[in-house]
């Protein structure tokens, strides 16, 4: 298992992990994930809403990761991609198809499982998928905390790197060339 983070930007943070020929990888995804945000003082929450905003991103982790176990041949890699702005969750995989919803039958209520792009579809503010060489990638975004609200009393000051996050922004995210994009706004 491969991990590495560049920070090409000060106010931008990357991390990236290969998952391919892994196993757990929605344990190590959402562990890795659960890391990232420590790092960049998500985590502790310093307020019920903070806790929920970290929860949602490690829930949407685990549906995307999952998803591309279940219906993409398995996941190659996790990149988390950290802006003042937002927070920008991929996931790639070797099945160039996009993902789409499974159709509900009346005699599969009740029954788990085909719920994993409502799930997404509700917690983030916007998501999609891109065609890649030799499968796709599947994004979501979400907002980030506002400045200085994301970690427990005391731990984030005026000159801390949590303190430099802009709040959050709910404009429709995307860049061009994606795919089946769905903004929450």
């Amino acid at each position: 298992m491969e991990e590495r983070e560049r920070d090409p930007e000060p106010a931008g943070r990357i991390r990236r992990l290969v998952l391919d020929g892994t196993s757990d990888v929605v344990t190590r995804s959402r562990d890795f994930t659960r890391r990232a945000l420590t790092a960049w003082r998500w985590l502790p929450p310093g307020t019920d809403e903070d806790r929920e905003a970290a929860e949602d991103v490690l829930l949407l982790v685990s549906e995307v990761v999952a998803n591309a176990c279940l219906h993409g041949g398995g996941p190659t890699a996790l990149v988390l991609d950290c802006t003042p702005e937002r927070l920008r969750i991929e996931v790639t995989d070797g099945n160039p198809a996009p993902p789409a919803p499974l159709a509900r039958r009346p005699e599969g209520r009740g029954r788990p499982g085909g719920y994993g792009l409502l799930i997404v579809e509700r917690l983030a503010r916007s998501w999609g998928s891109q065609p890649g060489a030799g499968g796709k990638c599947v994004w979501a975004e979400v907002a980030c905390p506002p400045p200085g609200a994301t970690a427990a009393p005391g731990l984030v000051t005026a000159g801390s790197p949590g303190a430099a996050r802009a709040g959050p922004q709910l404009r429709p995210a995307g860049r061009a060339g994606r795919t089946g994009a769905r903004a929450r706004g």
